[in-house]
């Protein structure tokens, strides 16, 4: 049998089955991963600036979550230091979009 890799394949809190669907939810439902995820959806930001972003988050888990969300493919360290969205970080943020707009009409319900 073939060795399974990759962050579809990673194993998933909660499920044994690894499928693509629940790593992802796995990922984004830790703690600050969205948040850095909604941060960077329009322009790079240095470590600093990002920790900023996010109500100074720890700089400990701040930094776990970037190195995870760098494996999955979703964010780059860029030439200038800063971190920033991949095009598969911009397409993610880009499916949220309905979401979050949802969200907004729902608050003021």
């Amino acid at each position: 049998m073939a060795k399974q890799t990759g962050p579809a394949r990673q194993s998933v809190r909660g499920s044994r089955t690894g499928r693509p669907v629940m790593v992802l939810l796995d990922l984004l439902g830790r703690r600050w991963a969205l948040r850095i995820l909604w941060e960077l959806r329009d322009a790079p930001l240095t470590s600093r600036a990002l920790r900023t972003a996010c109500d100074e988050a720890s700089p400990t888990v701040l930094q776990a979550r970037l190195t995870e969300l760098r494996e999955a493919g979703f964010v780059e360290l860029g030439d200038g230091g800063g971190y920033g969205l991949t095009a598969l970080g911009q397409e993610l943020c880009e499916t949220f979009m309905p979401l979050h707009r949802f969200a907004e009409r729902w608050k003021r319900i």
